[in-house]
């Protein structure tokens, strides 16, 4: 290295430790975001679309008369899968199910929904379009063709007509059967005003020509309001129709029941998937356990808890690792004690070369006797001979190690070692 080179200063890292930290705290936020907003998507769709249903805030939308339902102090719910998942048909009062299919729904899709009761199909009446300067809101093209609604009403009617005034009109409703009977309900002004009629319907509300506005189906209870405008926010604009339409609601519910507004018709359905399950309890609390050891881990692997430990061999070397496999095999068979009456020989061995070295005497008996003798001439009690007949009446490994303790307390003073 040059001297040039030396002198010249470190390059900087190009990432810091802070910023890689931040981006991965930010990284993580905004997965979780996304998991939750697309677990719940399905559920937060709607509230844009501005078509006839009950999430709407156009013109044709029904958010309006939910909100002065919710004014009253009613319980209302908009239901987002059918039947609804928190109705109860079995105990009073039953609730009140209000649909509003589009224009392009056909008998199937209604066929389900005839054996909820009491139930209010409110049929579509304009043709729109989404206005492209405010996407929220809708421009009116005109009154569609009612042609359609014979046919998706087949299965309450063999024969639906549905007419229209021309204009614009104050119409007064009054009450034709129960359990509307003396009702007079005006209206404030309502455009091209749909009526409908055939065999298998009975009028409940009419305007002064006698054609029926509110009419309930003779073979189910089913009602069907013909004209939107009663209902949905351009018409509820007029304080008049927005009684009219309150008392049209609050009449077919019957006994102060809920108010449930279906929109699966419309297209806005909230489907069970893997990722909501997972987010809803019970099982709410094993995901949160799983992120939790997710970043558990993850810390792991960044920092290191401790000093690594190092990998030892399989089979280890030296004297020290035979002694000990020895040592493990003699516990594996329980045959420690067997040892016993060896360890008094080697003690004896080892006590007799400290004390005489060469002038020992070299069989075992003797060995022992001239141990035992040189013992009692330094004063100690304990004798040799003793411990190896208990060393030969050992039989377990608790008598060893008691063998033991006696052994190494008589060799050190024996050899007069420091204790």
């Amino acid at each position: 290295m040059t001297a040039a080179e030396a002198a010249a200063p470190a390059r900087a890292q190009p990432f810091s430790t802070k910023v890689v930290v931040a981006l991965l705290l930010v990284g993580l936020v905004a997965f979780a975001g996304f998991t939750v907003l697309a677990a719940y998507a399905p559920e937060m769709r709607g509230g844009g679309d501005p078509g006839a249903h009950a999430l709407s805030r156009s013109a044709v939308g029904y958010t309006g008369v939910r909100w002065l339902l919710e004014e009253q102090r009613v319980d209302v719910a908009v239901s987002r899968s059918f039947p609804p998942h928190d109705a109860d048909y079995s105990e009073e009062p039953v609730p009140l199910v209000v649909v509003t299919p589009p224009r392009g729904a056909k008998a199937e899709d209604l066929e389900p929904f005839f054996a909820v009761t009491p139930l209010l199909i409110v049929l579509p009446k304009w043709v729109t379009e989404r206005d492209p300067v405010r996407p929220e809101r809708v421009l009116k093209l005109g009154v569609g063709p009612a042609a359609p609604f014979a046919q998706m009403l087949k299965g309450l009617s063999a024969e639906t007509t549905l007419s229209g005034r021309k204009g614009w009109s104050s119409p007064v409703l009054t009450g034709a059967s129960a359990p509307f009977d003396g009702a007079r309900l005006p209206l404030g002004r309502i455009d091209s005003l749909q009526t409908i009629s055939g065999p298998g319907w009975e009028p409940a509300l009419v305007d002064e020509s006698g054609a029926a506005v509110l009419a309930c189906a003779k073979a189910r209870a089913v009602c069907v309001l013909a004209d939107p405008d009663v209902l949905n926010t351009q018409g509820i604009r007029s304080r008049e129709t927005a009684r009219a339409g309150l008392t049209i609601l609050n009449t077919l519910r019957g006994d102060g029941g809920p108010v449930y507004f279906d929109v699966t018709l419309n297209g806005i359905s909230a489907r069970h998937n893997l990722l909501k399950l997972l987010l809803t309890p019970p099982l709410l609390s094993f995901t949160l356990c799983a992120v939790a050891a997710a970043l558990l881990m993850g810390w792991h692997a960044m920092a290191r808890f401790g000093p690594a430990a190092r990998e030892d061999r399989a089979l280890a070397l030296g004297k020290q690792a035979l002694v000990d496999n020895s040592a493990g095999l003699f516990r594996m068979a329980g045959k420690e004690h067997e040892l016993a009456p060896a360890y008094v020989r080697l003690t004896e061995q080892l006590a007799a070369r400290s004390a005489g070295g060469e002038r020992a005497p070299h069989g075992t008996g003797e060995r022992i006797a001239w141990l035992d003798r040189l013992a009692a001439q330094r004063g100690i009690t304990t004798r040799l001979a003793e411990l190896e007949e208990e060393a030969e009446d050992a039989r377990t490994r608790h008598d060893l190690l008691g063998l033991a303790r006696r052994l190494h307390q008589w060799r050190a003073e024996m050899m007069r070692e420091r204790r």
